[in-house]
């Protein structure tokens, strides 16, 4: 498969730092796909913050900043398409598990974890009755 495909009609060159693998737009030499720094920029998460989670450096963030600047419709057209096929697998798979959660949940605890939890409990009475 070629690297660096055209994707709806813009180019990633061989030296770009966003680059089109398998997984999607991606960050060159990283897993770390635009639909995870879109996440950041549509919850307005400020550029550092972005930089700081992805571990990006300041050329890597602002290379791909400027990318989605450039090229926001159709980054932004693919990123709707990846939230809406992260949903779809979602339901999906919790209608798949849906009655194994739930025999799950029914089953009694484990005897430590019930000790656990009585433990917890015992230390949330004497926060709440110092």
């Amino acid at each position: 498969m070629a690297k660096n495909r055209p994707a709806y009609g813009f180019e990633t060159p061989a030296d770009s730092t966003v680059v089109r693998t398998g997984r999607g737009l991606s960050i060159a030499g990283t897993r770390i796909t635009l639909y995870n720094i879109m996440d950041g920029v549509t919850a307005g998460w400020p550029p550092k913050l972005i930089r700081d989670r992805f571990d990006l450096t300041d050329q890597q963030l602002t290379d791909v900043l400027d990318y989605i600047a450039e090229h926001r419709a159709e980054v932004e057209a693919e990123y709707k398409m990846v939230l809406q096929q992260a949903e779809e697998t979602r339901r999906y798979w919790d209608e798949r598990n849906r009655e194994r959660f739930a025999r799950i949940a029914a089953l009694p605890p484990k005897p430590e974890q019930a000790m656990i939890r009585a433990k917890l409990a015992a230390a949330k009475a004497r926060r709440q009755h110092p």
